[in-house]
């Protein structure tokens, strides 16, 4: 009677192929957990410091969407990474916009700026890439701020904006209040 045993494996390891295949629809990153917008992806952070990477695709563009959090009191200021982010814009200073706003018990402060962007490792080397554009969210937790940055083909970026923000805002809504 080894059938049943047999079949039992089979069974269980076409459930666990089947939940490969299937996309993720979330990504969790310290206190939020982000509802993915229809047509992005999750995939495999491209660096150790990525808590988690999105893969937004147009065309033949794509953007990515990078998740980041360092710990409580660790990974800068908001004021330290907006200034570092505009930064990767060089030249772009009419173009850099910020705002903070309240959603639920989490202050969010969302970056956009757009032109040539200065791509790579900080204090490394960079690549310039001419039409990009950034669109970043800092939201601020007693675990530890998250930092969030969409950057890519400016037809990309800001087409994707109003989806990036509300992905951003509900998170933050649906976080549990810190005491």
């Amino acid at each position: 009677m080894r059938t049943a045993p047999a079949a039992a494996l089979f069974f269980i390891l076409s459930l666990i192929a089947v939940s490969a295949e299937q996309p993720a629809s979330s990504v969790k990153v310290g206190a939020f957990t982000f509802a993915l917008p229809e047509g992005w992806k999750s995939v495999t952070p491209s660096s150790a410091m990525r808590k988690a990477q999105l893969e937004i695709t147009q065309g033949s563009d794509k953007a990515e969407v990078t998740f980041f959090q360092f710990g409580a009191g660790e990974g800068g200021s908001v004021a330290d990474n907006v200034a570092r982010w505009f930064a990767q814009f060089p030249g772009s200073d009419d173009k850099r916009k910020s705002e903070t706003v309240q959603a639920g018990s989490v202050k969010i402060t969302y970056v956009t700026t757009e032109g040539t962007f200065s791509s790579g490792i900080p204090g490394g080397p960079t690549a310039p890439m001419s039409g990009y554009a950034l669109c970043g969210a800092i939201l601020e937790s007693a675990d530890g701020s998250v930092f969030i940055k969409m950057t890519g083909p400016e037809a990309v970026v800001k087409s994707s904006t109003e989806a990036f923000k509300k992905m951003v805002s509900e998170a933050a809504k649906q976080a549990a209040p810190r005491a």
